[in-house]
């Protein structure tokens, strides 16, 4: 037996950090190909000139992100996998259980 929530926050972890990912990650690429090919690093913006910038700061916040996406996507999937392997679902108190059942009906006649 399976518990479906953390199958359900394992996958929106999982996704949200793809999603991350795609979205703001061309963003953090170019810090490798700047000091790889022109051993200077540039910070870009839409109305003024490029500033220089120092590299390892740069490289600093491109790995900084990239750790915090595999945090979140290593979260969710240790929580799918609790999720998949864990019987939570079936280790429910007996007075704690909703629904008809013969030791809950007000009647306790067979109806």
């Amino acid at each position: 037996m399976s518990d479906i929530r953390f199958i359900m926050i394992g996958v929106a972890l999982i996704f949200s950090g793809f999603l991350i990912l795609g979205i703001f990650g061309e963003n953090y690429q170019s810090a490798n190909i700047e000091t790889s090919e022109f051993e200077k690093c540039f910070e870009y913006s839409d109305d003024n000139e490029p500033v220089s910038i120092d590299c390892s700061e740069k490289i600093l916040s491109q790995n900084i992100f990239f750790g915090l996406v595999v945090a979140l996507i290593t979260i969710g999937t240790i929580a799918l996998i609790k999720g998949v392997r864990g019987d939570w679902d079936s280790k429910v108190k007996p007075e704690d259980m909703v629904g008809p059942s013969k030791d809950n009906r007000m009647d306790g006649k067979d109806s």
